[in-house]
């Protein structure tokens, strides 16, 4: 048994209902929209053609010709959140129809004004995120059955046909495989509020096996997307308006603002799952990857970005398990550490596979009808890193947060 806390109500405990995230399905949106309002069926006409009409060339005219819709019909937060899915999806097609070497500088304004309007009510940028891309885009064929990728389909598409729809699938995968260490997260905090070390343990060890399985789940990635696809095809849909070569003033919303606007291109670093274990876990970045980091918070939905800071705000980890003495528990700590490490190894594989490797063979080859892959953008990731040598900082400054006893 262990003893009750003396001091209970000094601190209020952490729950994942306060932050809006659930139990089930984590940081993902759970049970998406798929339809909106009727009101707004000019939009939802031209999403579901998106595929088609980029590759044909013809999404530019169609938007131009789009009538302006006021988000004002949109009642409900799935409502708003299906919204800033489908006006991003059309952003993102409408900047890149061309490639790279012609991009559109200009959002019209029958397009800019909902965006930035809807983008304002969520508190999310006028740009497409992570929060859109994975965890709005996910349904189930069978309600019934499992979360698994032959039972899921995307919403909204763009060029890259099942490479990119396999692309979406494995990160909502990966997010669904992140729910026991966030449910282990917020336990943990709470066993060190109520000092309670066996609770703390347990959940250190769900932590830990969660972990390992967001590597397993990436792994799927091999299986469903292909390199040369993602690299000449998918890429440059998800890049932005922020250090990109291909756009170096920005983007002009029109009718929003005169000013070229900059924003960052999708990226992993959006997801808050490894922002809150960091912060649980007490590792340290170095200043430009932690600058990078936290300028990507700003592209999560804010109660996700506050579940983040809430964390750090929390009780020391580390501290406590120093001061402790309990060595099972510096030694689980240490397990959760390594596992970390390896998945952040693993995603450098990954990113080498299907950026580094890739970008000889992608260069200067082009599918007939199709923007081409994105030199500008070679040794980037999408949110406009650095990638490799980004990911190798964030991995080894995990791994130099191994515990020792003497610490």
């Amino acid at each position: 048994m262990e003893p009750p806390s003396q001091n209970l109500k000094t601190t209020p405990l952490l729950s994942l209902r306060r932050f809006h995230i659930s139990e089930d399905y984590g940081f993902l949106l759970p049970n998406p929209l798929k339809e909106l309002p009727d009101q707004f069926r000019p939009w939802m006409e031209i999403a579901n053609e998106l595929p088609h009409l980029i590759e044909s060339r013809q999404l530019q005219a169609r938007v131009n010709k789009m009538p302006l819709l006021s988000c004002q019909g949109l009642k409900s937060y799935r409502e708003q959140r299906l919204a800033h899915l489908v006006l991003s999806f059309i952003t993102m097609g409408y900047v890149w129809q061309e490639g790279q070497t012609q991009p559109k500088e200009v959002l019209p304004r029958n397009l800019a004004l909902p965006f930035v309007e809807v983008s304002r009510n969520l508190g999310l940028p006028p740009i497409l995120a992570h929060a859109d891309l994975v965890l709005t885009n996910w349904t189930t064929r069978n309600p019934e059955r499992s979360l698994e990728i032959r039972n899921l389909d995307i919403i909204v598409s763009l060029p890259g046909g099942e490479s990119l729809r396999g692309f979406i699938l494995v990160t909502v995968l990966v997010e669904k495989a992140a729910v026991p260490g966030i449910m282990a997260l917020v336990q943990a905090v709470n066993a060190i509020l109520q000092h309670r070390d066996n609770s703390l343990l347990r959940a250190l060890q769900q932590l830990r096996l969660s972990i390992q399985d967001i590597t397993r789940t990436l792994g799927q990635m091999h299986n469903y997307v292909d390199p040369d696809i993602f690299y000449a095809v998918i890429r440059i849909f998800l890049s932005g308006w922020k250090d990109n070569p291909a756009m170096p003033v920005g983007l002009t919303y029109e009718g929003v603002s005169t000013e070229p606007l900059k924003y960052s291109g999708g990226s992993a670093a959006q997801s808050t799952v490894l922002h809150a274990f960091d912060e649980f876990l007490g590792i340290c970045h170095s200043k430009e990857s932690a600058d990078f980091l936290h300028r990507m918070r700003e592209y999560m939905p804010p109660s996700h970005k506050a579940f983040i800071e809430e964390i750090h705000s929390a009780p020391s980890l580390r501290d406590h398990i120093l001061s402790s003495g309990n060595d099972q528990l510096l030694t689980t700590y240490n397990k959760c550490v390594e596992a970390l490490v390896e998945l952040r190894s693993y995603h450098i594989t990954v990113v080498t596979k299907y950026l580094i490797t890739v970008a000889t063979k992608a260069k200067g080859r082009k599918p007939n009808h199709l923007p081409g892959p994105s030199q500008a953008l070679e040794e980037r990731g999408t949110g406009g890193t650095v990638v490799l040598s980004f990911l190798k900082s964030v991995r080894d400054k995990t791994l130099e947060a191994i515990l020792h006893q003497s610490d």
